[in-house]
């Protein structure tokens, strides 16, 4: 009855369990999280990485609000089209960051995800590796541009855009793909 109240549902729980919505240590929630659902490690291209898979939308969204204060790593979620769970992942130094923070010394992990954690910490970007900038979000005055020139050569002139930026967002407008700017609600 008690660990109901504080957000863990009867029953099937994968889509309808939430963070608690009492006090509680977001950092050892998420760390536990991670240790049951979650990966920590090397991909196949040495990049590290740390990783969620939950089928609640909750979860999802709690650990990318955490991990961007954390690392400053924006993300947001999606169901996958084939298992309709959500895939949340950080690699390079977002990962070594949020491993670090979640896996502190002394705490409560499986040993397998702590020592995964601990191995994070070593990673250094290779000289080779250039750091990608944030991307920008596309705003609906912008939207608005590209519709009216339709055009993605005098669009890119226009808003300061790569050519193949516009023609991406362009056909993603076209195509339904993303709202319409008159579709978007005011403020956003």
């Amino acid at each position: 009855m008690r660990i109901n109240g504080l957000g863990l549902p009867y029953g099937r729980k994968s889509k309808r369990i939430t963070p608690p919505r009492v006090e509680f240590s977001r950092r050892d929630y998420l760390r536990g999280i991670i240790d049951a659902d979650g990966s920590i490690g090397y991909t196949g291209q040495g990049l590290p990485f740390v990783s969620l898979t939950t089928a609640s939308a909750a979860v999802g969204a709690y650990l990318c609000r955490y991990a961007k204060v954390v690392t400053g790593a924006a993300r947001q979620i999606g169901r996958s089209a084939r298992d309709g769970v959500y895939n949340v992942v950080y690699t390079k130094e977002a990962a070594v960051q949020l491993a670090e923070h979640l896996y502190y010394p002394g705490c409560l992990s499986l040993a397998r995800k702590r020592t995964a954690a601990t191995s994070l910490a070593s990673w250094e970007r290779p000289a080779t590796m250039r750091v990608r900038p944030p991307g920008r979000r596309w705003k609906p005055w912008e939207d608005r541009v590209l519709l009216a020139l339709d055009d993605d050569t005098a669009s890119a002139a226009e808003l300061g855009r790569s050519k193949a930026s516009c023609s991406v967002r362009l056909w993603r407008l076209k195509t339904g793909q993303v709202p319409r700017p008159e579709d978007v609600p005011p403020g956003t």
